[in-house]
């Protein structure tokens, strides 16, 4: 059983490196997540773990346990309202305002299911942005959900859970017990690791940005932070979306609400 030593070493190492706020009564979920990850590493459980990242820390075994910690849930075209507001609002007013390009970015993008969604919206609604004027960055500071991302390569299970037969048929094409993205949503998307509490150094302005599901696992003053640094990304009138249940206590200046149908996004003004 994990002690309350090893509880303490580990909700600190992961809250001071990624920002995910682990709070009592996780324990069990740590325990169980760290012990898996342990035993991959060929070592006899939690207790050698804490030993090895007391003493001997490397960068790379940090990067492993934060990894184990992270919760990498999604699926096509989740809580279908925000892609809604998309297709019937959100593009067609910028594209109408900036006719050059449009550039989208999928912050905490996981395992690659929302930028797919966002790419194959595009191509089945707007094909004059799929050919050449739209880019998508999908970031995640999982490595291995990145990488999968990027491979565009997914399970049964994984396909049915929010895409149509018609959307995967025209899509995807199956390779043995897998679908693979195929054609033009995969080649508008760029994916890359990153750390939301990182600098965001080099980063381009965006017109929309979907950070989903995220800022929940956060203190609010780790939330806060990473609201400002969203909003210091928009383009002027571009829009932000959060997941349905993340409504901000408190907004940077220069944004407002809007809603469209049953969305709710936030507009830089």
């Amino acid at each position: 059983m994990i002690s309350a030593e090893q509880f303490r070493f580990f909700v600190d190492l992961v809250k001071s490196t990624s920002g995910i706020s682990l709070s009592r009564g996780k324990e069990y979920l740590i325990e169980s997540r760290l012990n898996e990850l342990a035993r991959s590493l060929g070592m006899r459980g939690l207790d050698e773990l804490y030993r090895k990242a007391k003493t001997h820390m490397t960068s790379s075994l940090k990067e492993e346990i934060v990894e184990a910690m992270t919760t990498n849930e999604t699926y096509f075209f989740r809580d279908i309202h925000p892609f809604e507001a998309l297709k019937k609002h959100v593009i067609p007013e910028i594209s109408a305002q900036k006719k050059d390009k449009l550039d989208i970015w999928s912050a905490a993008c996981s395992t690659g299911q929302e930028p797919y969604s966002i790419a194959i919206l595009l191509a089945e609604h707007f094909p004059a942005l799929i050919n050449g004027r739209a880019k998508i960055l999908a970031t995640d500071i999982s490595k291995k959900a990145v990488k999968k991302g990027a491979e565009g390569r997914f399970t049964q299970v994984e396909v049915n859970r929010g895409l149509p037969v018609t959307i995967l048929v025209k899509y995807f094409k199956q390779q043995g017990a897998f679908w693979i993205v195929d054609g033009k949503p995969k080649k508008i998307i760029n994916f890359r690791q990153m750390n939301l509490l990182s600098p965001m150094v080099g980063l381009a302005h965006f017109d929309i940005i979907f950070c989903r599901y995220v800022l929940i696992y956060f203190d609010q003053e780790t939330k806060k932070q990473i609201l400002q640094k969203l909003v210091k990304s928009l383009n002027p009138g571009g829009y932000l979306f959060l997941g349905a249940t993340e409504t901000p206590m408190t907004l940077p200046p220069g944004i407002k609400k809007q809603k469209f149908g049953r969305a709710i996004c936030w507009k830089k003004t």
